[in-house]
């Protein structure tokens, strides 16, 4: 067993069962539900996520409290002689800051990555770092440093459903969520680094998914060496999976003989963007 637990939270979507299947450790997250706290994957299902969202429930996302990231870690050091902790991106909550004012008190025994991303690439980060630990004999300290400077090798590209849930999250007026219902707008967001972000407008589903194909190839040819074998691609979806299968199959002529996963995104990320989503992300193939 190697001597480095790798962690995360929940946001990276690997459910208990998957981290228990794969040696990585992760925190589930607490979101308020009108007035009662659940926690990701504890007592909180996707399926039961979306079903209280569709039933107008108010909810909210929360950071972790400290004492349930210390109490984790501490039990993992008594096992291990130290951890990578791989939290969402700084750029989109707190909890990576508050982690890292707690890691003071650890020494060098916890190290924490902000390598700016979450869901399907935060995952790939975790899986990254376990392959660092184990086959290449990386201590907590040299994961960390590796992990963010690969940080910018990664994009999601996001298509909604509904406006509905970023009026309601306050990222955009009514007047302009009723507006682009009414237009039926697929609006095309972007996580890349830091933030959330506005990409592109797409008038139809086919339109949608163009833009995020073109987006991703741009990417591959720029970005990440221009070759296809060199990224990993993946699909997401939030309560989507009939949508996210027919994608995949869509997929399979722009990129032949390429094996693309599907995965759930985070439900911190459903809280503000809603139900129906198709996302298409890519993330560079680590070398060393």
């Amino acid at each position: 067993m190697s001597k480095t637990a790798i962690v995360t939270d929940s946001n990276s979507g690997i459910t208990q069962k998957e981290a228990d299947e794969s040696g990585v450790y992760v925190l589930p997250m607490p979101f308020m539900i009108e007035d009662t706290t659940y926690y990701e994957e504890k007592d909180l299902l996707q399926d039961a996520f979306y079903e209280k969202m569709a039933a107008g429930a108010r909810i909210t996302t929360s950071q972790p409290a400290p004492d349930e990231v210390m109490g984790l870690w501490d039990r993992l050091l008594q096992d291990y002689e130290e951890l990578v902790y791989i939290p969402m991106s700084s750029g989109l909550s707190g909890s990576c800051h508050t982690a890292q004012l707690l890691a003071q008190d650890y020494e060098d025994k916890v190290a924490v990555v902000d390598n700016q991303r979450i869901s399907v690439t935060q995952r790939r980060s975790v899986q990254d770092a376990l392959y660092l630990a184990t086959e290449k004999g990386m201590n907590a300290q040299e994961i960390k440093a590796f992990l963010e400077r690969d940080k910018f090798n990664s994009s999601i590209y996001i298509m909604l459903d509904t406006l509905t849930y970023l009026k309601k999250g306050g990222r955009i007026t009514p007047a302009a969520a009723a507006l682009g219902n009414i237009l039926r707008l697929k609006p095309v967001l972007q996580i890349q680094g830091e933030k959330l972000d506005a990409f592109a407008k797409a008038r139809t589903t086919a339109q949608g998914k163009t833009i995020m194909v073109n987006a991703v190839k741009s990417d591959i040819a720029e970005r990440f060496g221009g070759s296809v074998d060199d990224v990993w691609l993946f699909i997401a979806h939030s309560h989507n999976e009939s949508g996210a299968r027919i994608f995949r199959q869509e997929l399979a002529k722009e990129f032949p003989d390429c094996r693309i996963e599907i995965q759930r995104l985070s439900l911190s990320i459903g809280c503000h963007i809603g139900p129906g989503a198709l996302a298409l992300a890519c993330a560079r193939k680590i070398s060393l």
